[in-house]
This record gives C-alpha cells, structure tokens and sequence, in this order.
C-alpha cells in the first residue's frame, strides 16, 4: 500500500466527513449542523444604540472620510476666485430655452432668491428691507451679475458667494433646478 495517499486519505476523511453530514438533500429549508455557532447567530445591534466593538461606543458609525453616494458626481471646483473664473469658462448650460425651463426657474428663485435679492433681483428682498440682514445684498439685474457667465453662476448658486456671506444651495437645490435659475436671471429676470 501507498503511504502517500493513506496519508493524504488519513487527512481528507474529517472534510468529507463534515461535507456529508452537513448538508441534507432532503430538506432544503435545513441548514444541517452548525459547528461554530458564532457566525451562524450574529448579534443586531439597533442604529443607536450602544456598540462595544467600536472605539466611541456608537452603532451608527459616520462614512468613511472621502467615501462618495451612489450616483453621485462631486463637484469638481473649490470656492475661491480662481475656480470661480475657471468654472466660468468651463461650465456650459445644459438646460434648453423653453418657457417651462423659465417657469420653473422663477419659482426656484422665488422660494430660494427671492428673500434676499427681491422680486425684481435688485438687491431689495424680505430679509433686506426688514434689516435681518445689513449687508448689501448685489443687484442680479445690474451688470456685475449679468456679465458673468452662466457656470460662474452656476459656481456662486453651487458652492455660495467667494466672500462667504451667500450660503450654498448645493444640498437644497438639484444642479438642473441651479441651472434653470439662472436662465431665469439671466434672461426673464433681466426685462423686468
């Protein structure tokens, strides 16, 4: 007889052995027999509450730093004047002239401009007149505004101005809405 392949035989005969008697042809909805029990009965943990196994004892645990959401396309400038300028030159509006495409841009500027840039985009909006804010808000009807191109605009409504005092709209508004208010400012807003 071979001793190599008692040997090997010797070795195999526990695997075939586990391998047959765990699984049972007969009776799908069996798993068989667990022989480590402890990956088998995992142990829930409700989103917050306490967890042991992480260092701040939290469950709900924050994204990895840098990690992206489905479908999601981050937005590739920073927020100086610089990549203001550059996405000017680089961000072309897709959205075609259409009444529709006017209409809804007014009613995005109305719920989301509006309050600060007044009805007829001077600069004169609720918050303004009523002194909740002090500052001097920019006329979009003037030529500071209107010379700029559509993707500076884009860039400012995106990311909110470089000076910091108008906030983003990034997470309020889709990017097809930011792009539909401004060819509302830029084209309807503008003949008032």
């Amino acid at each position: 007889m071979n001793w190599t392949f008692f040997k090997i035989f010797v070795r195999l005969l526990p695997c075939l052995l586990i391998l047959v008697t765990a699984c049972s042809r007969d009776d799908r909805s069996n798993p068989g027999y667990t022989y480590f029990d402890d990956m088998s009965q995992a142990v829930p943990y409700e989103y917050y509450s306490e967890n042991p196994n992480f260092a701040d004892g939290k469950t709900a645990q924050l994204p990895v730093k840098g990690a992206i959401p489905r479908e999601f396309v981050p937005y590739p400038y920073g927020k100086t004047v610089e990549e203001q300028k550059r996405a000017g030159v680089e961000l072309v509006n897709p959205i075609p002239d259409s009444p529709q495409t006017i209409a809804r841009g007014k009613a995005m500027y109305e719920k989301y401009c509006m309050m600060c840039h007044g009805e007829h985009g001077m600069g004169d909006g609720a918050l303004v007149t009523t002194k909740k804010i002090t500052k001097e808000i920019p006329a979009l009807i003037k030529d500071f505004t209107q010379k700029k191109s559509d993707g500076e605009l884009f860039h400012v409504i995106t990311l909110g101005s470089v000076s910091g005092f108008m906030g983003s709209y990034n997470w309020q508004l889709k990017p097809e809405d930011r792009w539909k208010i401004v060819k509302y400012i830029k084209t309807d807003l503008k003949k008032r």
